[in-house]
């Protein structure tokens, strides 16, 4: 099974903490050039200095805050354009919105959603293409959660945005697959990192119920009876960025041990 990326480069949004930053290490440890992207340069600069390197990668970074448009449209066009960078895998991740009932959602927290999420992954997916149809090689895979499969409660802009990722994925991976590029859905599950922390924070001074609880209610949902750690799920993506998965294209996969209710 062909794993490797060696003289493959790959840009990971949202890559110095949790999911990304799995990711990101996960793609340098099969020979990928990774270019980081977030908006923290001491955090970028430092999560640089841990990435794997087997004396030839070319790892960097670029700055974008994923609540500006026009920071991540300027961040792509002076790395693609300005730079000429060919990226052979893009990695489509930022921090999901605010949690809440749907009925309590305005719309100008459904259209920040849309714009970190669906707008972002829309211009930094078009400035890429060229490049992953002139080298040969191209991997698109977006991080969107299993609410594109079975909503969540208390996610309602969550709920609504991912589907329109994921319906965007989906009509994307039809029109480049004759250019051999896949486009696909990693679906993370409760995972253990700060965004768990948050939504259980958010819980906890709403219901009065302590974070280890919630944290434990959310634990005896997932039949495998524990969260998943970040790089079970960057597993997914590094095997969706190799050559291994040539074939495989316009799917959501779900990383959750077992929690969401449907196939």
């Amino acid at each position: 099974m062909n794993l490797n990326l060696t003289n493959k480069t790959a840009l990971v949004c949202g890559s110095t903490q949790g999911i990304g930053k799995a990711i990101a290490m996960g793609l340098a440890q099969i020979n990928a050039n990774v270019i980081l992207c977030a908006r923290n340069a001491e955090k970028l600069q430092l999560t640089l200095s841990e990435l794997p390197n087997n004396g030839t990668q070319q790892h960097s970074y670029i700055l974008a805050d994923f609540s500006d448009v026009e920071s991540v449209k300027n961040a792509i066009h002076d790395l693609v354009v300005n730079k000429q960078t060919t990226i052979n895998i893009l990695v489509n991740n930022t921090g999901g919105p605010a949690g809440g009932p749907i009925v309590d959602a305005t719309a100008t927290d459904f259209l920040n959603a849309y714009n970190a999420h669906l707008i972002n992954n829309h211009n930094l997916t078009i400035a890429c293409i060229a490049g992953m149809k002139a080298s040969g090689y191209g991997r698109i895979i977006n991080i969107i959660s299993t609410s594109v499969k079975q909503p969540l409660k208390g996610l309602g802009v969550s709920n609504t945005t991912r589907a329109a990722v994921a319906n965007w994925s989906k009509t994307m991976s039809l029109e480049l697959a004759p250019f051999g590029i896949t486009v696909n859905n990693v679906l993370p599950g409760a995972t253990d990192t700060l965004r768990i922390k948050q939504i259980n924070e958010n819980k906890s001074a709403k219901t009065g119920k302590s974070v280890d609880e919630l944290r434990q209610e959310m634990i005896n949902e997932i039949p495998m009876a524990r969260l998943a750690n970040a790089e079970e799920v960057a597993n997914a993506v590094v095997f969706l960025a190799s050559p291994a998965a040539s074939y495989i294209s316009g799917i959501n996969i779900p990383v959750d041990g077992g929690r969401t209710g449907c196939l």
